[in-house]
């Protein structure tokens, strides 16, 4: 085995800062909004113990969603440019030089974009899911079942087209508690702000397992494909 191949699993430290965490996990608390934490559509606390609100479609929460859907695409960038066939190998990209000539999108001239065409080019092709803020209770919460996180649970594909998945940790000061991949032997410790990023298929199969000694909250929701009548119906340049 070669012990320098990606794991594709990154963390980017301080995504967020400490004051707009601990803002979060206040507000968390104060809202009395948190249900139990459901695993694919149900509640089965043996496989999942949690207290979840869900972000989406609630005007109230807004804001944070901007505040996270902002630190985390700052991160996915980052991510592309360390593993750029995150977008290139599942589509046949194509892109516009300055003089309106399209060429297909290689890992090189991906990473030499700037900005601002890798960010068009991201939201082209990408787009945000649904964000839950958890709390996982000390010495009884977790999510100790290994899964991942594609599934076909629904008609319309919806969680099929989960091509990442992210975690913000909110806390930390807490023992265990760890993201703990499967096959890549791998555990990353909950550290206040840092932004986890994971492929979202079997490859990354995951647990989170349970916080000792104080309660764990963190941010998750996943980085999706848009809709195939997005990509292929109004001239997105996706090639498939």
């Amino acid at each position: 085995m070669d012990d320098t191949a990606p794991d594709f699993i990154e963390v980017f430290p301080d995504a967020l800062d400490r004051a707009q965490c601990a803002a979060m996990i206040e507000r968390f608390e104060r809202s009395g909004a948190d249900q139990p934490g459901l695993v694919g559509g149900g509640h089965r606390p043996d496989l999942k113990d949690s207290r979840d609100i869900t972000l989406a479609g609630k005007p109230e929460w807004q804001d944070i969603e901007q505040q996270l859907n902002a630190a985390v695409f700052k991160g996915v960038m980052a991510y592309l440019r360390r593993h750029p066939y995150t977008l290139i190998a599942p589509l046949m990209l194509e892109v516009a030089d300055p003089d309106g000539r399209r060429h297909r999108l290689t890992a090189e001239r991906l990473q030499a974009m700037d900005d601002e065409a890798l960010a068009g080019v991201a939201q082209t092709v990408l787009r945000p899911g649904a964000i839950n803020l958890q709390r996982y209770t000390g010495g009884r919460g977790g999510y100790p079942y290994w899964h991942c996180e594609l599934f076909p649970r629904d008609a319309h594909g919806e969680t099929l087209h989960r091509h990442l998945l992210w975690t913000v940790y909110l806390n930390e000061g807490f023992g265990a508690g760890e993201t703990e991949f499967l096959h890549q032997r791998r555990k990353v410790a909950p550290r206040t702000g840092s932004l986890l990023i994971a492929p979202a298929a079997f490859t990354h199969t995951h647990r989170g397992n349970r916080p000792e000694g104080g309660d764990k909250y963190i941010a998750t929701s996943w980085v999706l494909f848009q809709r195939a009548e997005t990509l292929y119906g109004g001239g997105a340049g996706a090639r498939g």
